[in-house]
């Protein structure tokens, strides 16, 4: 029996309260547990503080120019790619809820402090790259922890649900955070944001205080040292039949999908003398596809196998890319943003819980880590490709390209026996 079993006949506790009982494996409840409930409103309120302070960031450091708006996310990026594997080996060495805790604190302090610095002396240009360097480090540990407490708090057979939720959370967050950010920079500039990000820092602080994951792994060894450990997730997460084609079907989906969505639909918009308005609507018609599957699988759970419907999922988006590329009008282009959004939900809501379920109890964070680390990585060197691509052929030829990248990974995908045939968290449907 492993670790997760053996704790699934246990009561959850928090603050050392029973507050529900944890579903056997392959039994999941039409309720997801209380303690996971609190966690993700923690998480969800803490987003919102990310929300505001990375906009008031970006537009701080918008006034000095692009290089330095550039150089500033860039702060952020760099340290977080290059410490993203330690940051999970020390997640799974010492409890993803003792690094969160640490992680949070660390923020509530710095954002406290350069709310005072800010006030005092603004927003220099070598603060906003200090303060990018310092989320940067801190996300290299935190994103890792956070990402692997899902498979902590509940059941496998909860997950697709639990990650859904937790995923409609994040995008009517993202909906509502600019405008609230852009009110909020009126007010009280680069200070006050600093000011709202230490108080929902203070809020999940408290919350990770009180919530104890009834689902803990084992401690990992401290035999080995903290480089191997590293090394050792991605060792374990490119060799196992199932995580393996789930990590290249992500990097695909953030290689030749992501981009698609942020990149190109504003660049093929003013190729085809489409308004900002219509660029909108396509990306709006996307959420609200993406929106709509999320919330199915919140209610009634996985929708089948989740492997085959990921594989599925990104051929059907990969369609949705073609139809844009090739809408003669605003119209088609919305109506493919629509299409978009149902393959782009399907994906994350089956690959997710499916990349979390498959990892070993003992590497939960280091393949977190590892998921991020190719997203990241796929994202960083497709961003600059097909921007560059679009200067020498045109947004419409890229974008067909990338609907046929994401077609052909999506049947390879489909192609794998261990990953279409994966059962994980089905229960016993």
């Amino acid at each position: 029996m492993s670790a997760s079993d053996e704790a699934s006949e246990e009561a959850v506790e928090v603050g050392g309260v029973p507050v529900s009982e944890v579903p056997a494996e392959g039994q999941a409840q039409d309720r997801l547990p209380r303690v996971y409930v609190l966690w993700l409103v923690g998480i969800l309120v803490s987003l919102v503080g990310n929300a505001v302070f990375y906009f008031a960031l970006g537009w701080a450091a918008s006034e000095y120019g692009g290089s330095i708006a550039g150089l500033t996310l860039s702060a952020i990026t760099l340290p977080r790619v290059l410490l993203l594997l330690v940051g999970g080996a020390v997640s799974d060495r010492v409890s993803a809820r003792r690094v969160l805790i640490t992680g949070d604190a660390a923020m509530l302090v710095f954002s406290l402090v350069l709310a005072a610095v800010a006030y005092s002396l603004g927003a220099p240009p070598l603060l906003l790259l200090a303060t990018g360097v310092a989320v940067g480090v801190v996300d290299a540990f935190y994103l890792p922890a956070s990402g692997s407490m899902p498979r902590r708090l509940v059941a496998k057979a909860q997950l697709p649900r639990a990650l859904s939720l937790r995923q409609v959370g994040g995008q009517v967050i993202n909906m509502g955070g600019g405008p609230l950010a852009g009110v909020l920079i009126g007010l009280a500039g680069f200070a006050g944001a600093a000011v709202v990000n230490a108080v929902t820092f203070a809020f999940t602080l408290v919350v990770l205080i009180v919530v104890r994951p009834p689902h803990d792994g084992p401690a990992v060894s401290r035999t080995a040292g903290l480089l191997e450990d590293a090394l050792s997730g991605v060792k374990v997460a490119f060799s196992h039949p199932v995580l393996r084609p789930g990590l290249w079907l992500t990097g695909a989906a953030a290689g030749f999908l992501l981009p698609v969505l942020s990149l190109l639909v504003p660049l093929l918009a003013r190729e085809e003398d489409w308004s900002a308005g219509a660029a909108g609507l396509v990306l709006g018609a996307q959420g609200v596809g993406m929106v709509v599957v999320t919330l199915v699988v919140v209610k009634r759970g996985p929708l089948g196998r989740p492997g085959l419907l990921a594989a599925s999922a990104l051929v059907l988006a990969g369609v949705g890319v073609l139809a844009l590329g090739l809408s003669p009008s605003a119209t088609g282009a919305i109506a493919a943003g629509l299409i978009i959004g149902v393959g782009n939900g399907t994906f994350s809501a089956h690959i997710a819980p499916l990349v979390l379920a498959s990892s070993p109890d003992t590497h939960l964070s280091r393949i977190q880590a590892v998921l991020v680390l190719v997203q990241s990585l796929a994202l960083l060197l497709m961003n600059n490709v097909l921007g560059a691509l679009v200067d020498f052929e045109g947004a419409a030829v890229v974008v067909v390209a990338c609907a046929v990248m994401l077609v052909g990974v999506g049947l390879a995908g489909l192609a794998s026996g261990p990953l279409r045939n994966d059962r994980t968290g089905l229960g016993h449907r």
